[in-house]
């Protein structure tokens, strides 16, 4: 037996996609990384993501805790650092 032969190769994974909800029109949907952007503030009030509802249009701004900064990040989302001035 080869390699080849006990483990056939696997096909690509597709983009990550993440669901969500718009709170303006209740519809809920799956974005790509590219329909999404994270903000990461100096605290948890100032830290959210965010994206264009795809039903109704409205732009929707989500709190976004530590467990979500880590899955949106690694699902390619832009981030962004906001600094204090």
């Amino acid at each position: 037996m080869t390699i080849t032969a006990a483990f056939p190769p696997q096909p690509a994974p597709g983009p990550t996609l993440f669901r969500a909800g718009c709170p303006h029109c209740r519809e809920s949907f799956e974005l790509d990384a590219g329909a999404l952007r994270l903000a990461i503030g100096g605290s948890a009030r100032t830290t959210f993501y965010s994206f264009d509802c795809p039903e109704c249009g409205e732009a929707v701004r989500k709190p976004a805790g530590e467990r979500i900064v880590e899955l949106l990040t690694a699902g390619g989302v832009r981030t962004m650092r906001l600094h204090a001035h």
